[in-house]
């Protein structure tokens, strides 16, 4: 059986030197300068707390009065049940020239800076997520600046270039190689400092945003919640288990990715890389949504599940080459209704569980030999399995897209192997080599508008 690869190792700077510590990627002129800082308070409104994990420290804008706290130019806030940042009066315009279809546009924009935000924990990696629609012809970017401890800066990092589509006029949707001051990088969708061993740590950050749309028109993107989970993670090759606490089991749907092998090889060699796209389409219908029959009209009638093939289309990363781009797995199941989503670490099995308890299945990444999995029958240097249970002795019920057929998805393995290979940082590959694990990586997905248990279990966790 092949090895499920759908993300490559994105921390390898952990292990390796840089190789080099050139500018960052070009930028379009809209984002190539700062806007003026505003004096507003150095963390906004809507800032989560921290949750159970003391590693970790998440930040989110999401509420009216936190897109009021940034610095607008060109974009506005927009009240109401589900506040939203949008361009308003363009800020200018600017020629992009997508790399990956050769093609030179011009773009209006509008920018939103946040407001200096302070890590609770001095962070040695930072990964960014955003929930946005963005019509045809409309797209967004996320950048990220922080400062170090030592009082300097990092330059203006961009964490990703999105549009939820890829027809005719839209640019695609990419990460951006090459980014680094010669003290951190960017690794696709990560900040990371370069030598965590070296004491430097990036102790607070903005983000910015910067919405594009065709001249003259008047579609803009929307974007509802915008933030970053900052962290500092030691290296460890092992992990102590946790006391199980909780025996539930959510019903969700089961797709295997192996099903599609050989289908649409453009998007990362087809199916046997989609572990990402497929654990996020089986949670996205979990909470009741699904691409349409005119969504999905482009997928060959004759394949079985043609929403995976859809959802392995629409987070491809044209610059990774690959469907595991954690951000926008996250934004793109923000592409549907009512829809919440973030990237973030968690500490242990016990917060998955608070989350379970809740009726929220959790996203893992995880990394590991044969034979340290028992029963999964493969191992990988990157694979993405979905949490949506625990049995009676703690054990972990996953729903694992490396599976031949999509009965055979439903596994149940050992806590205590589970958690070690989720939650290292550290592990030897199959040669016997240090190679670098996640540290707890998950995507969580949730309702807009949560009940009261799933508001104080995402609360719990650093959130909401």
């Amino acid at each position: 059986m092949t090895s499920p690869t759908s993300r490559r190792t994105v921390l390898a700077a952990a292990l390796a030197a840089v190789a080099g510590t050139g500018a960052a990627g070009a930028v379009p002129a809209a984002a190539a300068s700062a806007p003026t800082r505003d004096p507003a308070p150095a963390s906004p409104p809507s800032t989560a707390p921290t949750g159970a994990n003391p590693l970790v420290d998440n930040a989110f804008w999401t509420s009216y009065a936190g897109w009021r706290a940034g610095t607008a130019k060109g974009t506005r806030a927009v009240p109401g049940a589900r506040p939203s940042l949008v361009i308003g009066a363009p800020a200018g315009r600017t020629d992009y020239a997508d790399p990956h279809t050769g093609t030179t546009t011009s773009w209006e924009y509008g920018t939103w800076t946040s407001p200096l935000h302070r890590s609770k924990v001095p962070a040695t990696e930072v990964i960014a997520s955003w929930n946005a629609r963005t019509p045809a012809g409309t797209w967004l970017q996320i950048e990220l600046r922080g400062q170090y401890a030592d009082g300097t800066e990092t330059p203006w990092y961009v964490m990703g270039r999105w549009t939820e589509g890829d027809g005719e006029g839209d640019i695609r949707r990419t990460s951006v190689d090459g980014q680094s001051d010669g003290r951190s990088s960017i690794w696709t969708d990560t900040f990371s400092v370069d030598d965590a061993a070296s004491g430097l740590r990036l102790v607070s950050y903005r983000l910015r945003l910067t919405l594009y749309r065709r001249p003259g028109s008047t579609l803009t993107p929307v974007v509802h919640r915008v933030g970053a989970m900052a962290s500092d993670v030691p290296d460890r090759f092992t992990v102590p288990a946790s006391t199980p606490g909780l025996a539930r089991e959510l019903i969700v749907p089961r797709y295997s990715q192996n099903t599609h092998a050989g289908q649409y090889p453009e998007y990362d060699n087809g199916g046997e890389a989609w572990c990402s796209p497929t654990s996020s389409q089986m949670i996205i219908e979990y909470w009741g949504r699904r691409p349409t029959a005119e969504d999905l009209a482009w997928v060959n009638p004759d394949f079985a599940d043609p929403q995976v093939c859809h959802a392995a289309r629409f987070t491809y990363d044209y610059q990774y080459e690959g469907c595991g781009n954690w951000p926008f797995n996250a934004a793109y199941a923000t592409t549907y209704r009512g829809m919440s989503a973030a990237v973030t670490r968690l500490g242990s099995l016990t917060d998955v569980e608070t989350l379970i308890r809740a009726g929220i299945p959790v996203i893992t990444s995880q990394s590991f030999l044969k034979e340290e999995l028992t029963g999964a029958g493969y191992g990988t240097s990157g694979h993405l399995m979905t949490v949506i249970g625990f049995t009676a002795d703690g054990d972990v019920i996953a729903n694992d897209p490396a599976s031949p057929d999509n009965p055979a998805v439903r596994r149940v393995y050992r806590r205590s192997e589970w958690e070690t290979i989720w939650l290292r940082t550290k592990r030897y590959n199959a040669s016997g080599k240090p190679a670098s694990g996640t540290g707890g990586v998950c995507y969580v997905y949730w309702p807009a508008e949560p009940d009261a248990a799933q508001r104080r279990a995402l609360r719990s966790v650093g959130l909401l």
